[in-house]
């Protein structure tokens, strides 16, 4: 048998393949199946895991450590609260304390906030979302601000940009809201208001004096306290509301608002229509709103200047200033082409369209501003955190820095 062995170890050394009929079928050469057979093997024996982008483990991570939870969910009922005050404000943070008691039956909120330019607001909240098996709730809400400038660019779709003023507003309100919710997705209610209200002077030496500039406008020289009543109904079923890809909501609410003093008493009419259309499995989507502001002075009254609906800024005509146009009547259309790029951050593409009128009667889709734009959102649990939109209209470019989400 030695010659054997022998005889094996030279032939393999010299590289002589075994012509048997058994091995011949093993060396022929594959066919078009065996070759991809092969291709795919190879294939597979080189994959390596999926890479993600620096940024995108970065939003991985702070969530996987809970960070934004540690900062925003706080320590024992305090937490961190961001922005919330108008915009052009600066930035805005303070304290806030929060909790849910009774197996979340009853919550509780009292916080503080002041920005960069001295704005500061502070409010306080009850909230009773489970009563009667989920089918009533309640609320119940007290606010106070100083906004120490802002903007007034004269009344009405003509009022220019080169017209800038500025006016102090501070407010205090204690607001109730009751409803019931007979099935799913629908809610509807009443609510009560009384707002007392303080104009005065801009405290912002850069621009004119609102009431120096524009002193015949309602409101400016006299002012008033407001009882404010209601009722509204939503439907709302949307997939996430504070970052949603799917569904609508829909918001109708009409208020009165008598003066307690001045010829200055007005109903409101508020409507709302949003809707969100998924594709490419809720990576894409396509949101949109409609909104309309209509107020309607009782008799020969008037509604005052700082009461009436506004465009303009980070929230609707994102390439104008805030609070560009004011006047009894709004109405605007926003429309946003939405796209993940990676996990916890969305772009957005959008354009705005949107105008003041006079009186609710002339609401029309004619002689709209118009702007367009880009902008990104921070997301985390199924919620916006932080928001940055840049939009362009014939009147400049507008950039926003926002701790929610627009619509």
């Amino acid at each position: 048998m030695e010659w054997w062995i022998a005889l094996a170890f030279i032939t393999s050394a010299l590289g002589i393949q075994d012509s048997s009929p058994q091995n011949a079928n093993r060396l022929a050469p594959p066919t078009r199946s065996g070759q991809i057979e092969i291709a795919r093997e190879q294939k597979a024996g080189n994959l390596q895991p999926e890479q993600n982008l620096p940024a995108e483990r970065v939003l991985q991570k702070i969530e996987d450590d809970e960070i934004i939870e540690r900062v925003f969910g706080g320590v024992a009922g305090w937490r961190l609260k961001l922005g919330g005050l108008i915009t052009r404000s600066g930035f805005a943070a303070g304290p806030e304390y929060y909790r849910r008691l009774a197996h979340d039956e009853v919550r509780f909120h009292a916080s503080i906030r002041a920005s960069t330019r001295h704005y500061y607001l502070m409010d306080t909240g009850l909230d009773l979302p489970h009563l009667a098996s989920d089918h009533i709730f309640a609320n119940f809400y007290a606010e106070h601000f100083d906004f120490p400038s802002v903007e007034y660019y004269g009344p009405g779709s003509d009022s220019h940009k080169t017209g800038r003023s500025n006016y102090l507003l501070e407010n205090t309100s204690f607001q109730t809201r009751f409803g019931v919710k007979p099935f799913r997705h629908l809610r509807m209610g009443v609510a009560g208001n009384y707002l007392l209200v303080n104009v005065g002077p801009g405290r912002d030496s850069e621009y004119a004096d609102a009431e120096q500039q524009y002193g015949y406008v309602p409101g400016m020289m006299h002012q008033s306290n407001f009882l404010e009543g209601g009722g509204w109904v939503q439907f709302d079923w949307r997939d996430h509301p504070l970052f949603p890809h799917s569904g609508g909501n829909y918001l109708a609410q009409f208020t009165t608002n008598p003066a307690t003093e001045g010829p200055y008493s007005f109903g409101r009419l508020d409507l709302e229509a949003q809707q969100y259309i998924p594709f490419f499995n809720q990576r894409r989507t396509i949101a949109l709103r409609g909104r309309i502001q209509a107020t309607d002075p009782y008799g020969g009254d008037q509604v005052p200047f700082y009461l009436q609906p506004t465009l303009g800024g980070s929230d609707d005509l994102r390439g104008f200033r805030a609070f560009r146009f004011y006047d009894n009547a709004s109405a605007v259309v926003n429309v946003e082409y939405r796209w993940q790029i990676f996990y916890g951050m969305e772009m957005a593409l959008f354009a705005d369209a949107g105008q003041v009128y006079d009186r609710w009667q002339q609401i029309n889709f004619r002689r709209l501003e118009k702007d367009f734009g880009a902008g990104w959102r921070f997301n985390m649990n199924d919620a916006v955190f932080m928001r940055i939109d840049a939009g362009f209209s014939h009147e400049g470019v507008g950039i926003w820095l926002k701790f929610e989400n627009i619509f």
